[in-house]
């Protein structure tokens, strides 16, 4: 896949995701959420391009720090959202105020990652960020699915932000 192509594909993505976060949306539990992530990420590893072979060491860091900072932003975004219990037992989320502020953090520490990279001279390919948005939607539907399931009764479940 060209490099225009993961752009269009990750902009349509996170436009997707960012329409949806603050409306109220209930959560189907037979839905298989790790199927994006996991199309996103076979997306991204195809291309041979995901790690720049001239700087070979820096950018797998790169690549992994990446990995692992938005799997962490995931599992925050997650806890940001708000959950209940409608009074039919369906569970239903929503964004709130604390899921900008995590959305904030995680592109401003995606602009400070490629900063680094560019400082190293790294080649950081749309592919890497396609793989990365991959993890960060995994580990969000994680939490959220763990806690929609631990909702008892017709609650409400309010993050501590």
């Amino acid at each position: 896949m060209t490099n225009v192509v993961n752009i269009i594909v990750i902009l349509g993505v996170v436009a997707f995701i960012v329409s949806r976060q603050f409306r109220a949306q209930q959560i189907n539990p037979n839905r298989r959420f790790w199927l994006v992530p996991i199309i996103l990420a076979v997306v991204a590893l195809r291309d041979p391009h995901v790690i720049d072979r001239t700087h070979e060491g820096a950018a797998v860091a790169l690549l992994l720090g990446s990995v692992v900072l938005v799997l962490v932003m995931g599992l925050v975004w997650g806890w940001t959202v708000r959950l209940w219990r409608a009074s039919d037992g369906s569970v239903w989320m929503k964004g709130t105020v604390a899921t900008v502020g995590a959305w904030s953090g995680l592109i401003a520490m995606r602009v400070g990652l490629y900063g680094l990279g560019a400082a190293l001279h790294v080649h950081q390919s749309s592919s890497a960020l396609l793989l990365t948005l991959g993890a960060l939607l995994l580990s969000r539907s994680l939490v959220v699915n763990w806690r929609a399931r631990s909702l008892d009764g017709p609650q409400s479940l309010y993050p501590v932000a």
